[in-house]
Order: C-alpha cells, then sequence, then structure tokens
C-alpha cells in the first residue's frame, strides 16, 4: 500500500504540467490539520531521498565514462586547434607560392624587355627557393657586371646571402654560450637566429606565474631556457625544451582581466603559455612565429620539389642507360659483376606490409609487449639493409606507431592514474620503455609514480587517537612502500646501473615528505618528551629495515629531525628547570610523608627503574622517607628527562643533551647549597646535609653512569660539575639566591 502511494506520488510530481503552488494549495484544502501535512511532507522527503540516492548510484556507475569522456573532449579540443592552425597555414603557403610565382613571370617579362634575346637564369642557393627579391639581387648584379665592375653577377649573389647567414650563426652562438646544457643544439647544419625574447610563463589552467624564460626562434626550432639567478652579474639561462616549428600551434589568447598579453603553445597533449612584456612584443612574436613556421614549410616543399625532379633526372638517364646495348668491349667487368638484388631484403613479404596496421591493432587492445616484440623483429630483419629504396618510407611509417606506442606508456606511467596497484602496476609499462631503449624516461615517470603514490597515501592517512598510533601507521606505511619500491626498482633496472642514483636521489625526496608529516604530527602539536621519544624510535627502527637491500637513510632521517628535537629537548629543559625553581621557592626541608605502603613501594620501584638501587637507605619507619619532596620530584624529572634523551640520541645532539642535563642539575646544585650555607636551625641542617649527600653521591654518579652507557663517552662536564660545586661559597650575610 506505502508502494502504491509512493508511486503515485512519484507520477503526480513528475508529470510535466506540474504547479508547486497550486499543488501545495490543493493539498492544504484537503487536509484535516497539520498531522496530515507533517505526514505528507515527509513522504515528499523521502521521495526526494530516494531520488538523491538514485542519482548518485548513476553518477558512481558511470563516472569512469564521465571521467573519460572529459578527456576525450579535451583531446578533441586540442587537435581541433591544431588542425586549424594547419589550415591556416596551408591557406599562407599556397598563397605565397600564388605571389612567388607572379612576381617570377613579371621579373622574366621584364629582364625580356630589357636584355632582349639573352636570358639569366639565376641559380638557387642557402637550401632555399628564388624568391622575387632573390631574383632582383640577381639582375642588379649582373647589370653592375656589365657597366664594368669586377664582380660577376652569380658572385654577387652569393656573397650576400652567405655573409648575412654567418652573421646570424655567429649571434645566435654568442646567445646560446649564456644557456647551459644546449651544446649540441648548433650542430644541426643551416640553422640560424630569427628572433629572441624574455617571456613569462603561466599555468595553463590558473594563469599563475610558473617561472620566467628566455625563448629563441631559429629558423627551424623554438629554445625554450629557464632564467637562473644573477651570477657576478651575468645573465644566465638553463635549458628546458626545444620544439621543431612543424611539431606545435601557436594560438592567440584573448585579453581577460589579468590574463593580458598571453598566447599558446599547444603540443599535444601539452599546452605551455607565455605572457609577453606588452602587446607589441606579443604581436611580433606572434607575427614572426607565423612568418617563420610559413618559410620553413616553404622551404621544406621545394626542397621536397628539387628532390624529386633530381629522382626523375636519375630515373631517365637509368632508362637511356638501359636501352643503349652495351659490346663485350664497352663491359670488361661483365663476368665479375654480382646481382645487387641478391644482398636486398624482401618488403613485400606479408607480415611487413601488415606490420603498421598490427602495431595499431596491439596498441588499441593494450598489447604491449606483442607491439615491442614486432618492433625488435623488424629491426632483426632490416639491420643491414638501411640504405635499401622503400626501408626509409617503412620506417617513418613505423617511428609514427612508436611514438605513440611511447605516448601510451608514458600514459600508463602518469601520476593521474591508479596508485592503488604499487609497484608492480608499473612493471609492464616500464619493461617495455627500457625494450624501446628509452631506460631514462621510464625510471623518471617510475620515480615520480611512487613519488605520487607516497605523497596519496599519507595524505590519506586518518589522524585519529593516540599520537604514537598514529606514527606506527605512517612508518609502517612509508618504509613498508618505500622497500618495495627499492625491490621493484632493482628488478625493473638491474642492467642499467646509471638510474641507481636517480633512485637514491628520489629516496631523499621522500623521505622529506614523510619528516613533514611526522614532524606536522609529534612537534608542532606539542607533544610530551616520552611520546616524542618513543616516536623518533619507532621510525629510527623502521628505517634500519631499508639497511637489508643497501639503502642507509638514517644520516638523512637524522639531519632532517635534528632541528625539532633540538627544539623539543630545550622545550622540556625549561619546563623541568621552571618547576625545580617553584618547588625550590616553596621549600620546607621536612621529611616527606607517602601516608600508604603501597605508595612508598611505588616509589622505590620507580627510582629501581631509574638506576638508583640503594634508595633503601633513605626510608624510614612506616611510609616516611628521610628526604624532602623537592629532591625526590627533581631526582624523577631529572632522571626521566636522561631516559628520554637517549632515546632521542645520535651524535649531533651530543653537546644539546650534555648541556641541557647540566644546567638542570645546576639548579639543585646551587638550592641545596645555598640552603645549607643559610639555614639556621641546626635539625635542618642535619636534613638538608642528608638531601646534599644524597643528591651527590648516589644520583649525580648514576647520571653519569647511565649516560655513558648510553653514549659511549664519558660526562666530562658533569664529573667538572659534581666536583666543583662542592667548594661554592655563599655569603653568609646574603639572602639573594643564585637560582
Amino acid at each position: 500500500m506505502a508502494a502504491d502511494v509512493a508511486s503515485r506520488l512519484r507520477r503526480q510530481l513528475e508529470a510535466p504540467r506540474f504547479e508547486p503552488a497550486q499543488y501545495v494549495k490543493q493539498l492544504s484544502q484537503q487536509s484535516d490539520g497539520d498531522r496530515d501535512l507533517q505526514e505528507h511532507r515527509h513522504k515528499i522527503q523521502s521521495l526526494a531521498d530516494e531520488t538523491a540516492q538514485n542519482l548518485k548510484k548513476n553518477v558512481y556507475k558511470n563516472y569512469r565514462q564521465f571521467i573519460e569522456t572529459a578527456r576525450e573532449i579535451s583531446y578533441l579540443e586540442s587537435e581541433m586547434y591544431q588542425l586549424s592552425h594547419i589550415l591556416t597555414e596551408q591557406k599562407g603557403i599556397m598563397d605565397g607560392l600564388t605571389q612567388m610565382l607572379l612576381a617570377a613571370d613579371k621579373e622574366q617579362q621584364q629582364q625580356h624587355q630589357h636584355q632582349g634575346p639573352r636570358q639569366l637564369q639565376p641559380s638557387l642557393v642557402g637550401g632555399g627557393g628564388a624568391s622575387s627579391s632573390s631574383v632582383t639581387a640577381s639582375s642588379s648584379a649582373s647589370a653592375t657586371s656589365s657597366s664594368g665592375g669586377t664582380t660577376s653577377s652569380s658572385e654577387a649573389f652569393l656573397i650576400l646571402p652567405r655573409e648575412a647567414e654567418e652573421h646570424k650563426q655567429r649571434t645566435l652562438t654568442t646567445l646560446l654560450e649564456k644557456v647551459e646544457g644546449c651544446q649540441d643544439i648548433l650542430q644541426a647544419p643551416g640553422r640560424y637566429l630569427v628572433y629572441n625574447g624574455d617571456l613569462l610563463e603561466c599555468d595553463a589552467e590558473s594563469a599563475a606565474q610558473v617561472q620566467r624564460v628566455h625563448a629563441f626562434l631559429m629558423n627551424d626550432c623554438l629554445l625554450v631556457a629557464a632564467w637562473l639567478p644573477s651570477r657576478r652579474g651575468a645573465v644566465r639561462y638553463r635549458y628546458d625544451a626545444l620544439y621543431p616549428l612543424d611539431s606545435f600551434a601557436v594560438v592567440n589568447v584573448k585579453d581577460n582581466g589579468p590574463m593580458r598579453d598571453m598566447f599558446k603553445i599547444l603540443m599535444f597533449p601539452d599546452t605551455r603559455v607565455f605572457q609577453a612584456e606588452n602587446a607589441k612584443v606579443k604581436k611580433e612574436w606572434l607575427e614572426i612565429l607565423d612568418q617563420t613556421k610559413k618559410n620553413k614549410a616553404l622551404t621544406e616543399r621545394l626542397e621536397v620539389e628539387k628532390e624529386e625532379a633530381k629522382a626523375r633526372l636519375l630515373v631517365a638517364e637509368e632508362e637511356k642507360q638501359q636501352q643503349r646495348p652495351l659490346s663485350p668491349k664497352a663491359n670488361p667487368f661483365e663476368e665479375e659483376a654480382t646481382d645487387p638484388a641478391a644482398e636486398l631484403v624482401d618488403l613485400s613479404l606479408e607480415w611487413i606490409q601488415e606490420l603498421p596496421e598490427d602495431l595499431d591493432v596491439c596498441i588499441a587492445q593494450r598489447d604491449f609487449e606483442g607491439a615491442v616484440d614486432l618492433l625488435d623483429k623488424l629491426s632483426e630483419y632490416l639491420s643491414g639493409a638501411a640504405s635499401q629504396p622503400g626501408v626509409r618510407q617503412l620506417r617513418s611509417r613505423v617511428d609514427q606507431r612508436v611514438r605513440r606506442l611511447t605516448d601510451v606508456l608514458v600514459y600508463e606511467l602518469s601520476p593521474g592514474r591508479s596508485l592503488r596497484g604499487g609497484p608492480r602496476a608499473t612493471r609492464r609499462a616500464v619493461s617495455q620503455l627500457i625494450r624501446l631503449g628509452q631506460s631514462t624516461k621510464a625510471c623518471e615517470l617510475f620515480l615520480k609514480n611512487r613519488a605520487a603514490a607516497v605523497q596519496t597515501a599519507i595524505r590519506q592517512l586518518r589522524i585519529e587517537g593516540a599520537t604514537l598510533l598514529y606514527i606506527h601507521k605512517l612508518c609502517n606505511i612509508f618504509f613498508t612502500g618505500l622497500l618495495d619500491t627499492a625491490k621493484e626498482f632493482e628488478m625493473d633496472f638491474a642492467g642499467d646501473s646509471g638510474c641507481y642514483s636517480a633512485f637514491v636521489v628520489w629516496s631523499r625526496s621522500a623521505t622529506r615528505l614523510f619528516v613533514d608529516a611526522f614532524s606536522k604530527q609529534v612537534f608542532d602539536s606539542k607533544e610530551s618528551l616520552s611520546t616524542t621519544a618513543e616516536c623518533v624510535e619507532v621510525a629510527k627502527e623502521h628505517c634500519s629495515k631499508l639497511s637489508e637491500i643497501g639503502l642507509d637513510l638514517t644520516f638523512t632521517l637524522q639531519a632532517l629531525l635534528v632541528k625539532d628535537i633540538k627544539a623539543a629537548l630545550h622545550s622540556y629543559k625549561g619546563i623541568i628547570m621552571e618547576a625545580t625553581k617553584h618547588r625550590n621557592s616553596e621549600e620546607m626541608w621536612r621529611r616527606m610523608n607517602l601516608m600508604t605502603p603501597e605508595a612508598l613501594a611505588k616509589l622505590k620501584e620507580e627510582m629501581k627503574a631509574s638506576g638508583i638501587t640503594n634508595f633503601d637507605q633513605y626510608t624510614g619507619d612506616d611510609c616516611w622517607v628521610n628526604l624532602s619532596y623537592t629532591i625526590v620530584a627533581f631526582t624523577k624529572q631529572l632522571m626521566a628527562f636522561l631516559e628520554e634523551g637517549l632515546k632521542l640520541y645520535f651524535p649531533e645532539l651530543h653537546m644539546v643533551l650534555l648541556e641541557s642535563l647540566r644546567e638542570i642539575i645546576l639548579v639543585a646544585v646551587q638550592h641545596v647549597d645555598y640552603s645549607l650555607r643559610c639555614e639556621q636551625d641546626p635539625e635542618k641542617k642535619i636534613f638538608i646535609r642528608e638531601n646534599v649527600s644524597f643528591l651527590y653521591e648516589t644520583v649525580l654518579p648514576v647520571v653519569e653512569r647511565r649516560f655513558e652507557e648510553g653514549v659511549g663517552t664519558p660526562a666530562k662536564q658533569l664529573q667538572d660539575l659534581r666536583n666543583g660545586s662542592r667548594v661554592i661559597r655563599v655569603n653568609p650575610e646574603s639572602t639573594n639566591s643564585f637560582v
């Protein structure tokens, strides 16, 4: 019945012409009172909760499809940007070719009119095409030669571009001397500088400034160098990236609020955003980038046409040679000639013809091992046929698939992927990248993936319960993950010893992440020294387990913790000294009465655990202790501080711990010495001497012995303090204390 009512109510609310105001008015008229309205409200609320729950289930069910769809939309948008830019470039190239041909025809007509039947044929130089400006330069040079000059037309045409190109190369060499890590840039022949300038790189999402860069635009590529701090007044840069001109598209970014004077460089699948100094500089960058890309495309097109023309001439020459029969005398090496086809590989095999498509299928089916096996098989088959016709075309088709396969493997190792599989989940992609000859990239991506996993695991660890429990969980997660990562790294990169230094550097940075989380929970929350000591001891124990794989991060851990531990020791020392001074100010020099035998037994156990084994000789009848409450409380605090300090101890803290103990002991020593000198009551003087005897002959020797046992070296400063404090003299007439 209730289900029918809910179903009827749902249909009524889902009606296309449902009017809420009319529905509420009708419901108010039909209800008998407040009770009916409350029940109806409860039904609507239940229906709303059910609808929300169903919607949430549908969202969770299709969550992965939502993410994949959004990612595909992003990729499609990037591809559309690139396609639009490529079409614009093609249109510009066609317009440029049309204008060039029209100008060349017009120039030839003018030459025929001025020179009559004599024709001038300027040669192509510098790897580029014969533009209208070059033809003009040639004709002017020939005119100079005919008027009695000593330089011919061809010489004048060759010298001027060569000098300009050498000047540009010298300028490029001078500028690149300021950039670290780009020694190989100048090895490309014919490369020269077109434009350069300072830019600000911004985040593609938030438009926040990332870094200062200096961009060098060359005739075939774009070099981006990061700005380095000044060294002795000289501006220096660090190599960041090098992009071929045909590998990216330039997109103008409209000014919007703080996002001004920006343009994008689109390199699938990445995007970099740069901000110019002002609108004029931005316009110059966009125009020069566009013109340089057009010039490069035009130059490559003309070179291809030139190569095709040469190839056609060679083919025609070979056909003529084949049609001309050779006499026995004209070919004396006929008997020794060998068939060149015997050394060529057969490219018509079915598996070679279908190999690019097979690679596409393997990549689509995520059969990475099969794809790399096919590539290895092809490399072995073509090992001795690099110069054979047709091999270059085949390799270019295969290289496209290799780049696509590499992109997919890189995406598999990206930190954005699922990190739940642990280090073993990356083994498949890492091994295939290594087989493709990209072990350095595989190492870098593997360590980035594991760094993201460590950071995620630390961030997801819930802070609940006691601090020590949280530290146990934190150490278990971090050091176990680090151990698994080290074992997986050793297995994946066993044949590449050069990557191990990168792993050591990564381990230090990961330890820094761990120490940040550790310090935030232990030191920033002002935990007691005993809790701090236990937490540090737990971290040391887990860190020592890494030595079983040959990785010792103990020194790194200690170096990162030393500052916080020093602060904790100084803070707790101050607390003890303040508490001791407060008790000293209220000292009455009376024997201590513990009231119950249980309390006395507990005190004896505490003293025995602290190393004071002869405490029984200071106890009296019943529940009395022949010591002052101040001395007993001081002894307990001093011994506890010593034990916790030894748990925290490592060599860098030696003097900190020793000086802290000395300052604490000095407060008590000065107090008893002052009281002994100033007390007038004979009975109290005897009682004070008993406390002094306990302090000098029992407590301080135990402290020295325990320190030497824990550290390995004697505490000479404490021995000097004990021996020297016996002869402290205070003015008997003075009523002021040293404390």
